[in-house]
């Protein structure tokens, strides 16, 4: 006879996020730029790109996080950064993990090896915002025409560019 399952209690657990912010710092220390509590239950950090795998390593294989959430960009006119929403189902904590990007060469190392769902939100990070994922397996188009040369959300993106192209596709009879 088979012991019946653990029961998981204690979710959400008061004060987890500080508890793991504290362990990131242990770990990481001064690579770790700036860290927060923005409310409860939700952590923030923030990273030189340089740490990213090692960091999301360390968060998944020993602070439990196995939910990768959400992917996205934002572009600081001055920077990019790559923003990671990871979630840990045993105490309920949501980390956010912002990774800076220098603006003369946005590049980040790609978390596909670590978590699959990273495969589409990188995908769009890079076709809306021009992030490149290096070591992702297939990043191409994911929202926008192949041909398309932009990446419209970025601060210095014409607007007339986007108009005059779709018009032009319209015209030789593209979607």
């Amino acid at each position: 006879m088979s012991a019946p399952p653990p029961v998981l209690s204690g979710r959400p657990v008061p004060g987890a996020e500080a508890e793991i912010l504290a362990q990131v710092k242990s770990r990481f220390g001064a690579k770790i730029l700036e860290a927060s509590v923005p409310r409860l239950q939700t952590a923030r950090i923030m990273i030189d790109r340089a740490d990213l795998i090692a960091v999301c390593t360390y968060l998944k294989e020993a602070l439990g996080f196995e939910h990768l959430s959400c992917i996205s960009a934002v572009d600081w006119k001055d920077r990019f950064e790559s923003v990671y929403h990871l979630s840990n189902y045993f105490n309920g904590v949501v980390l956010q993990v912002n990774a800076r990007i220098p603006y003369d060469d946005p590049k980040i190392a790609s978390v596909c090896g670590l978590w699959n769902a990273a495969n589409y939100h990188e995908r769009e990070a890079w076709d809306l915002m021009g992030v490149v994922y290096e070591g992702h397996p297939n990043l191409e188009r994911i929202l926008l025409p192949a041909d398309f040369k932009f990446h419209p959300l970025r601060k210095d993106f014409s607007q007339e560019v986007d108009r005059q192209y779709i018009s032009r596709r319209k015209l030789k009879g593209g979607k």
